[in-house]
């Protein structure tokens, strides 16, 4: 039987200062002012879509969470950003200590307006630094420097957040085992109740995709995660999904819900989202990505934010839930796999069977834990599910 998961909520803002060239997020660079009041409303009316075509107001459930991502979310006023949240809370009910999380670049961070976030209700700032180098920020587009990136992870720790995280990468062009750990180092003294530490990768449509630079080589990333990993070990931090590191009791609950199979409404440009229903479908949702195709949904009514909705057939849901489940390090209650798929078990054992002889997995009664050799071979893994019917 399919129960319906924890709630949350993604809402995305579109623009940045200037396009990062490993980037493949929907962001575009500013080219005029940011129409924010114009956004924010259509925000809004994107979620009374969504509220009334999936008939959310009889929806028992609370709000879990709520992710701020772009692009630059801190380009956008904390007036804004309160309008939003308010806007939000009028619609969906939220659950006492709920996760508001908000994304920010070191480079548009005040500390008036790192402190009005606050108060306009975000609980937990994501920074993305990247790099605490010079000449790496520049390689990479950023257009903060080393000092920004500390004094806005100084100022998170001065205005009282729940929580608040740091965006770190490595294997990054030309970069040496040392300056990797540099760059973790100078993290990690920071102190962060979170820190999520991935490595670069080039993805298509992107300038590093057309132009590619010099990325250390296997070995070296190897080293660097291993030795990385110890580091943050040693300084209290605990993995608990393939970049997230956290302090006991900081997790990021949004990212959580993800990846647990959770349900989240997606609105903004290019939002995606993921919905159950008691009657057992699962969609998944999309909108529309360019910001002038969005907006005009809001100046002209009959124009949908709504680009595509796809049913996710049965034969489809032990693929995508154990893509997103064995991001986590945790083990896997099999009741997670019933009850948020509506699938049985018995539809997935010859593949669970053939995980464990491989020793990608291991089981007990009542939960899957995946292996370190399952983690070198995840693809591998998560393939034999593609192939379940």
């Amino acid at each position: 039987m399919l129960t319906q998961p924890k709630l949350s909520l993604y809402a995305h803002i579109p623009w940045c200062v200037q396009k990062c060239p490993y980037c493949d997020f929907n962001s575009h660079a500013l080219k005029e002012e940011i129409p924010e009041t114009q956004y924010i409303a259509a925000l809004l009316e994107d979620l009374d879509r969504d509220i009334e075509r999936y008939q959310l107001v009889n929806d028992p459930r609370l709000l879990h969470s709520i992710f701020i991502g772009g692009g630059t979310p801190s380009l956008i006023s904390p007036q804004g950003i309160q309008d939003l949240i308010d806007g939000i809370a009028a619609r969906i009910p939220f659950q006492p200590e709920i996760e508001i999380t908000m994304e920010a670049n070191p480079g548009t961070i005040e500390a008036e307006r790192f402190a009005a976030y606050r108060h306009a209700g975000v609980t937990r700032i994501s920074i993305g630094v990247q790099s605490f180098a010079a000449e790496k920020l520049a390689r990479l587009g950023r257009i903060h420097g080393q000092q920004e990136a500390v004094r806005a992870a100084k100022l998170a720790h001065t205005i009282g957040l729940n929580s608040f995280n740091l965006d770190l990468m490595h294997g990054l062009p030309d970069q040496s085992l040392a300056q990797a750990l540099d760059d973790l180092d100078q993290a990690i003294a920071l102190n962060p109740p979170h820190l999520s530490w991935y490595q670069l990768t080039i993805e298509p449509n992107t300038l590093f995709y057309s132009k590619p630079p010099t990325l250390p080589d296997d070995d070296a990333l190897w080293d660097i995660f291993e030795l990385g990993h110890q580091k943050l070990t040693e300084a209290g931090y605990v993995q608990y999904e393939i970049s997230g590191y956290s302090k006991p009791g900081y997790q990021c609950q949004h990212n959580l819900n993800y990846w647990r199979f959770g349900d989240y409404l997606g609105i903004g440009c290019g939002a995606h989202g993921k919905l159950s229903f008691a009657d057992g479908r699962i969609i998944r949702t999309t909108k529309v990505k360019h910001p002038r195709g969005y907006l005009a949904a809001y100046q002209n009514m009959v124009k949908p934010y709504l680009s595509d909705e796809q049913l996710v057939a049965a034969g489809d849901r032990p693929f995508e839930f154990f893509m997103n489940r064995f991001r986590l390090l945790e083990a896997c209650p099999k009741q997670d796999f019933t009850t948020t798929t509506g699938l049985a078990l018995s539809v997935i054992e010859p593949t669970i069977q053939w995980a464990c002889e491989m020793n990608y997995l291991t089981q007990d009664a009542t939960s899957w834990q995946i292996t370190e050799h399952g983690k070198l071979f995840l693809n591998d893994l998560l393939a034999a599910f593609m192939a379940e019917e």
